[in-house]
């Protein structure tokens, strides 16, 4: 049976093969390169195999504005996200040029005639797209990094990204409604995840797909996600578990989308929606806070919980895919069931677990998920991914003004550490300069450069199951915020060393106060370039009446309630005073 038609009626397809593809190639060789970050790659893949149409080449100056202001690009098609190709401020290409558009080993993968070069706003483009400037968003972080100018023109894609893995289930929209017409249905409903499938989601499916007399597309997202989520190799082996054992293989299709999301919570939803039309969907399940990132510096969510839902429905008629919305489902034990909360029989027993007592509650604590809840096959797979957290990686960043006594504190802590049986890295912000910075200077572009170098180091450092304590100035707000998601938001503890200035200045054993006092030293932080103090630390410290001793014990207690450490006999010199601060 006929599957509804593409977004704007046709699938777009950008991807030349054979003797063409050679003949580019060779061609794509004696251009200038421009390199695609990963996200970039990801939306070059997804435009040239037609899942962003009609959109088929990154967005000009003109789609792109009307995409900010009104969800729409220039013609009037709504489109509520921008899809953008950016690359730092270069005098070396111009309209009319040809450019090799390459992957992150300089790869050529395609072929752009640039039209059109023109600049973008960050705060403007994260107002309207996100709805926020909170670095504390991951996206808001990460735009800091992007280049400073848009190239646009007609692209054509000679090598998609090469993805080793799942390589079966890496199905393009043209092969996914293959996929979908061969089970005979007219109607699709998808469901986009970028979490474990857990029982909940097997029911919600099971009922959406039911209601609509239609066919299953498990559709998860495995490009860029949001940072800390479990990662995709894993979640991919869950998914195919379930679905072989539990879905019926008539009626259900599990295929992956190289997505690289934004976690722009309503304006996603909508987008995913258009995106799941051209793999074939005519209905979409929108969860509660679809694609939301988690709180902000507030402690506040980005997005209210149902908003996904409304703009979803607001113009489900205009895009062609109907909105089915999740509702939240609770366990009956007693009767073996799954039901929606509105609909609990009253006085009957009722079970639920969120994502954070999934989390928290059971995996970090090493407990199995019970039975009701995931099938065994997933916990197992989460088991192994997510140890007790007291084995888990984490990183402690300290943060503060030179002086403060930030590397005195981190020299405390790591013997505090160690004791407990951690593998420990101390990245001290003066070493690092000497040897993974070297080189850079004291601008602002290198100050960031610097904090990000230490927090991929701490990042790699705690993906592998190891501590990262890192001491460093860090004086701008938005950086951090960037190694925060880099690390994963759950793992990083955020250290503010709250020593006043006059005290720094007054432990000034290096004379760079003194010198920057006297005009010797420029744009020296709390002298003549700012410091921006931390909104929500995950830990405040005062030293002046405190000694670095009793500081890391502080530190220790906390991770203790955290759970990165077993509780335990964490004195060490209870008594011992501070010899000296740095």
């Amino acid at each position: 049976m006929p599957l509804i038609p593409p977004y704007g009626g046709t699938l777009k397809n950008l991807v030349v093969t054979g003797a063409e593809r050679l003949r580019l190639l060779e061609r794509a060789r004696r251009q200038p390169v421009v390199q695609l970050s990963a996200r970039t790659l990801c939306d070059l893949e997804l435009l040239a195999t037609g899942a962003f149409s009609p959109l088929d080449q990154f967005m000009g100056a003109a789609d792109y504005r009307r995409v900010l202001a009104e969800m729409r690009l220039a013609d009037g098609t709504l489109f509520p996200i921008p899809v953008v190709l950016r690359t730092p401020a270069t005098p070396l290409i111009h309209p009319g040029d040809e450019i090799t558009l390459a992957d992150q080993r300089n790869n050529p993968v395609a072929l752009m005639r640039v039209e059109e070069i023109y600049t973008w706003e960050p705060v403007e483009e994260a107002l309207a797209v996100l709805g926020t400037t909170d670095p504390r968003h991951p996206l808001v972080a990460e735009m800091r990094g992007w280049g400073e100018r848009c190239l646009a023109g007609p692209i054509t894609v000679f090598d998609l990204p090469r993805a080793l893995d799942f390589a079966s289930l890496r199905l393009t929209p043209a092969q996914t409604r293959e996929r979908l017409a061969a089970l005979g249905y007219s109607h699709v409903v998808a469901f986009q995840t970028r979490n474990p499938l857990h029982r909940v989601h097997e029911e919600l499916t099971r009922r959406a797909a039911d209601a609509v007399g239609g066919a299953l597309l498990i559709h998860p997202a495995v490009g860029m996600t949001r940072p800390g989520d479990v990662d995709h190799y894993s979640r991919v082996r869950g998914y195919q578990a379930v679905v072989e054992r539990y879905y019926d293989p008539r009626r259900t299709l599990l295929s992956l989308i190289p997505l690289a999301m934004r976690m722009a919570g309503p304006r996603e939803a909508l987008w995913h929606a258009i995106i799941r039309r051209n793999y074939g969907a005519s209905h979409f399940i929108v969860g509660r806070d679809h694609a939301g990132p988690g709180h902000d510096s507030q402690g506040r969510p980005f997005y209210g919980p149902l908003e996904a839902q409304e703009l979803v429905a607001r113009y489900a008629d205009e895009i062609g895919v109907q909105m089915v919305p999740f509702e939240e489902l609770v366990y009956l034990p007693d009767e073996d069931r799954y039901v929606e909360r509105s609909a609990v029989p009253q006085g009957a027993r009722v079970l639920s677990i969120s994502g954070s007592q999934v989390r928290e509650e059971y995996l970090a604590r090493g407990r199995p998920l019970p039975a009701w809840f995931t099938r065994p096959e997933t916990a197992a797979i989460l088991a192994e991914v997510y140890p007790p957290r007291y084995r888990q990686g984490f990183c402690v960043w300290f943060t503060g003004l030179s002086g403060a006594g930030k590397s005195t504190i981190a020299e405390a802590l790591l013997p505090l550490l160690m004791e407990r049986g951690r593998q420990v890295t101390l990245l001290d912000g003066d070493v690092v300069r000497m040897h993974l910075s070297k080189g850079l200077g004291f601008s602002r572009e290198d100050r960031d450069a610097n904090i990000l170098r230490i927090g991929f180091v701490a990042a790699e450092v705690v993906r592998h199951g190891g501590v990262a304590v890192c001491a460093a100035v860090s004086p701008y707000r938005a950086a951090r915020n960037e190694v925060r998601h880099m690390v994963g938001a759950d793992r990083f503890i955020e250290v503010f060393v709250d020593t006043s200035l006059a005290v720094c200045e007054q432990r000034d054993t290096k004379g760079l106060y003194a010198r920057a006092r006297r005009g010797e030293l420029r744009g020296f932080t709390g002298i003549d370039d700012p410091y921006e103090p931390p909104i929500d630390p995950e830990l405040r410290l005062t030293t002046e009446d405190t000694p670095p001793e009793e500081c890391a014990r502080r530190i220790v207690t906390l991770l203790e309630q955290r759970g990165f450490l077993r509780p335990g006999n964490a004195a060490s010199n209870p008594d011992g005073e501070a010899t000296g601060w740095n």
